[in-house]
């Protein structure tokens, strides 16, 4: 239940002889106050300021006059209505996703909402102790694969492997299984996280009491939708990704001749061929649901929940969909009322860098710097490749920053800064960077669109190739293969995006005016539909009826089949009638013959 929570810090006065804060007399104690106190409010205000100089305590003194302008504006922002305090439960994912997730953390706690945050005693990122919110942790045995820099880097190894085979379909197999196989382990030791958080009824009495009025979680691993849905709280998704491929397939209508599929790398102007692809991918995606995905999660809902009860219809049931997705970026589809667009909320004005390393980019005269991460999921690259990308980079005349945690490369140059952290986004809207060098990770891909910046790719794993088509289909950058990079190639696909007469720079200053062209920034967006959840107790009256439905009757085939039913039967008496009046006729005529 919402609760006015009021800043008592905020309703001060300062005495002349002493550093005390106290509030003044006969002011409203309220949180809030109503438009019909606001006579009464100004009039106390007015008052004790004619008080507190009448016996001396500002004078005329310049400090008097500005303490009391001080006073006054401080007492009447604390008179305007403000709003009141939710309580929050997050059950975050691990990685970026929780970089994510943590910007609509702080900017909730901000707002005056208790933020509750579930985290795993594994975390890799999801830290214990933070002045943005509480925390609980859950005790897990064994870290979750995604939680292991040492696991990831084995990963991308063996992707690399697979994809350098020369047939398409083998290849696409193999990647699709070595990602079978490390999603699977994965959504196994987080149905057991949820199967120990739901049997816990201590933990489970604790979160009762609390009175929460939403959980928020991202859905890639759903055990905080299980868990929204066993406190029937409202239930808020910060998504892109569900745990079988890309969130909108699982509530809106997704037409597979012109929206790709995940792991399909197609743009959405795909010929026949790649049609027939894209089909071949979504049933690899059924059977990942199905099979490696869902199955974990619907022991713990034949557990714990009544016959009926998924993952996939408790992801329907979601109150609001608040998806990291711009058009400006993705491909245009169909969607749903209860789906919010925020991509690149966590995106912002840059900050002043370091001093050391704002010396180094100065240092980069007229050529500027190129910027090089992979992001926070994988630590560095393989060694060989590695070698590549410093080799290519001492070929260029402008200055490199790059994030870079392994061993230093033997072929790196005098021009590059290897550095174990950077700001990427300070960097990249910084005015003499002139190139963004990425995995494909889609926040750096949107702070690379909101600041301008051009793209040039490596894509690894997960969804960065996908990404990295979007890209180049807007013309703001390319990507190159990793299986096959080499030093030229490299070289030259830096210099073409680095080159102010190639498109990419004009065509990423466009996507970023279109990106920053809107009436409200996707973080307030985000915030505003939050508290619309926590205000009206969910959003059900933005539910579509179509997941209550059954298929045939969703695709009208009942409907179909009675209009093909009546048409047939319809047809079939018309033939009779015209047999019947055939023959007659050929009675008449045989008997005016006779």
């Amino acid at each position: 239940m919402l609760k006015a929570s009021p800043n008592p810090e905020s309703h001060y006065r300062l005495h002349p002889q002493s550093s005390t804060l106290s509030p003044p007399p006969n002011l409203p104690v309220t949180s809030t106050n109503p438009p019909e106190d606001r006579p009464q409010l100004a009039l106390s205000v007015l008052s004790w300021c004619q008080a507190q100089r009448s016996c001396g305590c500002y004078r005329d003194s310049a400090v008097g006059v500005m303490l009391c302008l001080q006073t006054v504006l401080l007492l009447m922002l604390w008179a305007v209505p403000g709003s009141e305090g939710g309580r929050v439960l997050v059950y975050p994912v691990d990685g970026s996703n929780w970089v994510n997730m943590h910007v609509l953390v702080k900017d909730l706690h901000a707002r005056g909402h208790e933020v509750t945050v579930l985290r795993s005693s594994t975390s890799w990122y999801v830290k214990e102790h933070s002045p943005y919110y509480t925390s609980i942790t859950i005790q897990q045995d064994t870290p979750q694969n995604l939680e292991s820099q040492e696991f990831m880097a084995g990963f991308l190894g063996r992707s690399i492997e697979i994809r350098k085979k020369k047939i398409p379909l083998l290849s696409s197999l193999g990647l699709h299984l070595n990602l079978f196989h490390l999603l699977g382990e994965n959504q196994q030791a987080v149905a057991r996280v949820a199967h120990t958080i739901l049997e816990d009824q201590v933990l489970i009495k604790r979160l009762k009491e609390a009175n929460f009025d939403l959980v928020l979680t991202d859905p890639v691993l759903p055990a905080g939708v299980l868990l929204a849905h066993y406190l029937q709280l409202p239930l808020v998704l910060n998504v892109r990704w569900i745990s079988s491929g890309e969130g909108h397939f699982a509530i809106a209508p997704s037409p597979l001749s012109y929206i790709p599929q995940l792991f399909s790398h197609f743009s959405n102007k795909m010929d026949f061929l790649q049609r027939l692809q894209n089909l071949f991918y979504h049933a690899l995606s059924l059977y990942m649901h199905h099979v490696i995905s869902n199955p974990p999660y619907q022991a713990v809902c034949d557990r714990f929940f009544p016959e009926g009860v998924d993952t996939l219809s408790i992801l329907q049931g979601a109150d609001l969909w608040l998806m990291r997705v711009d058009f400006v970026f993705e491909f245009p589809r169909p969607t749903m009322p209860n789906v919010v667009y925020i991509g690149g909320f966590q995106c912002r004005p840059a900050r002043p860098l370091p001093p050391e390393l704002e010396k180094f980019v100065q240092s980069s005269g007229e050529h500027g710097v190129v910027v090089m991460t992979l992001g926070t999921l994988l630590g560095d690259l393989p060694p060989q490749i590695s070698e590549i990308i410093a080799s290519a980079f001492a070929r260029l005349p402008q200055k490199v920053v790059w994030r870079h945690l392994g061993a230093r490369p033997s072929t790196l140059g005098n021009n590059t800064l290897l550095v174990d952290w950077l700001p990427q986004n300070d960097l990249l809207g910084h005015p003499k960077t002139r190139a963004f060098f990425t995995h494909g990770g889609t926040n750096g891909l949107y702070e690379a669109i909101y600041h301008g910046v051009p793209v040039l790719g490596l894509p690894l794993i997960f969804d960065q190739p996908d990404n990295m088509v979007r890209i180049e289909a807007r013309g703001a950058g390319l990507f190159l293969d990793v299986t096959t990079l080499e030093v030229d190639s490299l070289t030259q696909a830096l210099k073409d995006v680095l080159n102010e007469q190639k498109p990419y720079r004009e065509n990423m200053r466009r996507l970023s005016r279109l990106h920053r062209d809107r009436p409200i920034e996707p973080l307030d967006s985000a915030l505003f539909w939050l508290e619309f959840v926590m205000r009206n107790k969910g959003a059900a009256h933005l539910h579509s009826e179509s997941y209550r439905m059954p298929w045939y009757a969703y695709h009208n085939l009942d409907v179909l089949a009675l209009l093909l039913s009546l048409t047939a039967m319809l047809l079939l008496l018309m033939s009779a009638i015209c047999r019947c009046l055939f023959q007659r006729l050929c009675r008449k005529r045989k008997v005016k013959l006779q």
